[in-house]
């Protein structure tokens, strides 16, 4: 595979050690990690002006801008570009990849390399329930190609299948070994499987935000190192236009915060902030 056109291809990884070790180092703070997903440029320039010292991509987020199915490796252009435009931006950037955007460990392992070169500090990978040899043998060659971008290794395990905490510890085991930094598995919501699994692991878990789930406290108590909120930022902006509209048709002013024309449009090209 070929970077993108309009990027240097250098030899070796140009990115910082300090850059990624400290993204390494907020998984190990004595509060999780609680990293926002954005969907674009604009998301991702307001999030970070809030505060957020390191923001995701969510890949639902990321297709559905672009107009693209999301988990079919329909979006590898998308999510590089997407990454070119954030990986010197001055917050941390871990970028969704799905299964890694290719069956071959070594194209998955050249578009990690991309996006480590450009800045991106981590990445997920996820096995979508399929063979764990497969994800293992990706995770292996970015770590080989990459060596300093943290590779969160997902499970779906509790996402497409109604969960099995043996399956589950088995297939991240298997990740761990392969060379993991972290292990997420979204969907899973029992604090008691939640604490199960801390013990068992010796990487950060990442656990899915999950509206009535268990609160950030109860998942700091348990033991998880960070908490990611996946595609609901962006789905909420969806609900948050569809509820302005009717409110607009029913004669009602609408309601809920708003950044101005300007505030976008600075954010977009990285040019300006929201208070």
């Amino acid at each position: 595979m070929t970077a993108h056109p309009k990027q240097p291809q250098p030899a070796q990884p140009a990115q910082p050690a300090e850059t990624t070790a400290s993204f390494a180092d907020l998984h190990r703070s004595e509060e999780p990690l609680l990293l926002p997903n954005a969907w674009d440029c604009a998301s991702a320039r307001m999030l970070a002006a809030q505060g957020y010292r390191a923001i995701a991509t969510t890949s639902l987020g990321v297709a559905a801008v672009a107009g693209l199915p999301d988990a079919v490796a329909a979006t590898r252009e998308e999510t590089l570009r997407l990454a070119f435009a954030l990986g010197s931006e001055p917050f941390l950037l871990s970028v969704d990849a799905e299964e890694g955007f290719s069956e071959d460990p070594d194209e998955v392992a050249e578009f990690a390399r991309e996006l480590y070169a450009v800045g991106v500090a981590g990445i997920n990978l996820e096995d979508g329930c399929g063979p764990v040899d497969r994800l293992a043998a990706k995770i292996t060659a970015v770590k080989s190609a990459a060596p300093g971008l943290f590779v969160n290794a997902r499970t779906d395990t509790h996402w497409l299948r109604e969960g099995d905490l043996t399956d589950t510890l088995a297939r991240l085991d298997a990740y761990r070994q392969a060379g993991a930094d972290g292990a997420f598995v979204p969907g899973l919501t029992d604090l008691r499987q939640i604490t199960a699994l801390v013990r068992r692991l010796d990487v950060p878990l990442n656990v899915l935000h999950s509206p009535g789930g268990p609160s950030v406290a109860d998942l700091a108590a348990a033991g998880v190192r960070r908490v990611s909120v996946g595609s609901l930022l962006y789905r909420r902006a969806l609900g948050a236009a569809l509820e302005t509209m009717a409110d607009i048709s029913a004669g009602r002013t609408p309601s809920g915060a708003a950044p101005s024309y300007g505030e976008v449009a600075g954010l977009a090209t990285g040019g300006g902030t929201v208070p």
